[in-house]
């Protein structure tokens, strides 16, 4: 996938973006009442805590977006009674976030702050019964394993190692703690010559020696340690002597490792492959680890395509896991399996539910509850065993993004195009929720949000189309107002009812712009046939969708036709060089974010060689392959010629996905095709943007870029 929604945490993954004076603005409190210091000793004010925006008015401006809190996922307790989450913060000023600890009664009560301190803590679970919390904190300069009273007193640290603990989970019985940390797997050359210790240079002989922003120089693995009083012990790696990623580099988590309820077994997600082997293939599988003898085996072997996140049932009779079918196709369907662990025979339980599994929890053995996208919004499902039976729980313009069970009620992240992520608790038998964390409501009431319109567009081949419409704050009907056209990434990344921090369209709206959201083809949520047609389709048929939805548009009478622009990140960056030299005069501005402008150069500069073997068809010297040949012909750099239309740029350089180069090469081109263009380069982001003066940079320069070319009315009064 060349970008993932920013939505899907498992990553929570994703990167952070976007007018008011920074001064005194992002000014800290505590969040509990009265003085309190950190463990460094420093007061509770001094620390990056719950922002204050100053606001002039009541439209939300780059400043205000990073005010709010970021919530992660929750806890709950063994005895279903209170939840554990997490926090973040950002600074505007230190350029830097601070996570912190929350925890409340299940019903949304007594919410209190646990941790104040100026380092990061994170991924909160219950221990000893419920009368402690487990979470990674990096006070001591690298994340290692904490405990804390759910009152807030005894933090103790239990793991100690120089590498980062980058996740964990304790066995039911509270005996032993699997972790994961990285196991170097590259000779430097300090190693091979050990009289050149300064040499920076890398000996590389194989592929996947770079991933997303990193070089490859480890690799993740599970790890099992004793707890013996308040450290570890025994520790032994899952796959000692292995070369392999469990979890799966660069976004896969605890998610893909589980323990058995009688913590005998310990399942992990692994793709034992490297270099060029790696590449080239998905295949990955789930292995049972048995504790006591240390043996692995195997348990989806002959299944080709990735399989991930396994869980034991209650009982621990059966496990469930998410599967794709076929070897090399990162965006095939994620299929919901279980198993049964006494015979091995298994079921595909969404077979007859044409749409993705993202993640899922167990209620009772024979019940669980589901995460799926569903036409442009992610809801939450119930799923039966036997006989299988899927119904939905939740509807909605709204995106649940996680779900846990507890006494009758679902536990889950919701956001929406219009709202941060919050915590509700979901009446199962109604779907009704009801935010428990109330992190951002207050400052919620004091803004103004665009509508969020549902339209139905048909496309040129008949079909339609549903494409969200965000209006300005205050919208006038019978005013004109600029409009921009937002291409998705992925490509296969569903147009949701996302909240982002860079591609926020609620942003986009509150500086006058209407937006338009189309789900073109590629994107999940519409079935398998909607999302499989962009496969060895590039500049086809999506972009003819992408033209059907902004034309559309284009005939109302309160969008100006003379004043349209077109923006888009990774494979909406691609989308918006193809469009650049396509769209028949149609848009006044583009502006591209990390996209592919050469698929030929992208071919052999990007790392996960699956993807593009799958998505363009095969290696562009391949001049036998009709598929191959018909997607490198519709590489955008073969239109430059046509290109007529002002356009910027931005990319990162730690970008190892989709190259700087490829941004360079487009700034290039326009530059000397005398067509007026602008380029942003971040030496120190990667695919996203990350570091919060990096995303309000980007932000400003945004609306400076689409300001100047979409309101100003006189060529000679746009900056040159």
């Amino acid at each position: 996938m060349i970008q993932l929604s920013e939505n899907y945490n498992k990553m929570s993954r994703k990167g952070i973006y976007m007018s008011v004076l920074l001064g005194g603005l992002l000014a800290c409190n505590p969040a509990t009442e009265g003085t309190h210091k950190s463990r460094s000793g420093k007061e509770a004010s001094e620390i990056i805590g719950k922002a204050e925006p100053a606001l002039a008015n009541d439209l939300m401006t780059p400043e205000v977006l990073y005010s709010f809190g970021r919530v992660g996922s929750a806890t709950l307790s063994p005895d279903r009674s209170r939840l554990v989450y997490p926090v973040t913060y950002v600074s505007i000023d230190q350029n830097k976030t601070n996570a912190e600890l929350f925890i409340m009664n299940s019903d949304g009560s007594d919410k209190k702050q646990l941790t104040i301190t100026n380092t990061q803590e994170s991924n909160p679970q219950w221990i000893d019964d419920g009368k402690k919390i487990a979470f990674l904190s990096n006070e001591t300069g690298s994340s290692q394993i904490w405990s804390i009273n759910p009152d807030g007193g005894g933090m103790t640290q239990l793991s100690n190692f120089k590498e980062d603990i980058e996740g964990f989970a304790f066995s039911p019985d509270g005996k032993k703690v699997l972790f994961i940390k990285q196991v170097k797997t590259a000779e430097t050359a300090a190693d091979r010559y050990p009289d050149l210790p300064n040499a920076s240079g890398r000996v590389v002989d194989d592929l996947m020696y770079k991933h997303w922003d990193h070089w490859v120089e480890s690799v993740p693995h599970p790890f099992l340690a004793d707890i013996t009083g308040n450290k570890l012990s025994n520790i032994k790696d899952l796959l000692e002597g292995e070369p392999y990623e469990a979890p799966m580099a660069p976004f896969g988590g605890m998610e893909q490792l589980a323990w058995s309820p009688d913590s005998k077994t310990i399942a992990y997600t692994s793709r034992k492959k490297t270099g060029k082997e790696y590449s080239l293939s998905t295949n990955s599988d789930i292995f049972l680890y048995d504790v006591a003898s240390g043996q692995t085996r195997n348990i989806t072997e002959g299944m080709e395509g990735y399989d991930t996140n396994p869980q034991f049932s209650p009982d621990g009779t059966n496990i469930a896991w998410l599967s794709m079918e076929r070897d090399g196709y990162e965006s095939d369907k994620n299929r919901l399996y279980v198993m049964k662990l006494t015979t091995g025979e298994t079921t595909y339980l969404t077979q007859s539910f044409d749409y993705n599994t993202d993640a899922f929890s167990w209620d009772d053995n024979r019940t669980l509850y589901i995460v799926s996208p569903v036409q442009g919004t992610t809801q939450l499902y119930k799923v039966i065993v036997s006989p299988i039976e899927i119904t939905p729980v939740t509807q909605g313009h709204h995106d649940y993004t996680s779900v846990v069970v507890g006494n009758g009620k679902l536990f889950a992240a919701r956001q929406s195009l219009s709202q941060p992520t919050e915590l509700y608790a979901v009446d199962i038998a109604t779907g009704e929720a009801t935010n428990l964390s109330q992190e951002n409501s207050e400052l919620l009431a004091k803004l103004t949000m665009g509508k969020v319109e549902e339209r139905w567009i048909g496309t040129t081949d008949g079909k339609q189309m549903l494409t969200w419409v965000v209006y300005p704050p205050h919208f006038d009907p019978a005013k004109k107002y600029p409009t921009l056209l937002y291409c998705q990434g992925g490509p296969q990344s569903m147009v949701s009812q996302f909240w982002s921090y860079r591609w926020n369209l609620q942003m986009m709206a509150a500086n006058g712009y209407i937006v338009v959201a189309p789900n073109r083809r590629g994107l999940p949520g519409f079935g398998q046939e909607w999302l499989e047609q962009i496969s060895g389709d590039y500049g086809g048929q999506n972009m003819k969708d992408y033209l059907t939805a902004i034309d559309a548009l284009a005939k109302e009478p309160f969008v100006d036709a003379a004043r349209l622009g077109c923006t888009g990140a990774s494979y909406g960056g691609f989308s918006v060089y193809w469009l650049a030299g396509n769209h028949d005069g149609r848009f006044k501005a583009f502006l591209s974010h990390a996209g592919i402008f050469n698929l030929e150069a992208q071919y052999l500069e990007t790392e996960e060689m699956w993807f593009a073997n799958w998505d363009l068809g095969g290696p562009y010297w391949d001049t036998t392959n009709a598929t191959a040949q018909r997607s490198f012909a519709n590489s955008p750099h073969r239109f430059v010629e046509k290109w007529d239309t002002p356009i910027m740029i931005t990319h990162g350089e730690l970008d190892y996905r989709i190259l700087a180069s490829q941004g360079m090469m487009a700034f290039n081109a326009a530059q000397l095709r005398g067509i007026p263009s602008r380029m942003l380069i971040f030496p120190d982001e990667n695919h996203w943007i990350s570091k919060p003066q990096n995303g309000i940079l980007f932000q400003r320069e945004f609306f400076r870029w689409f300001d100047q070319w979409l309101k100003t009315d006189r060529p000679d009064e746009r900056e040159e």
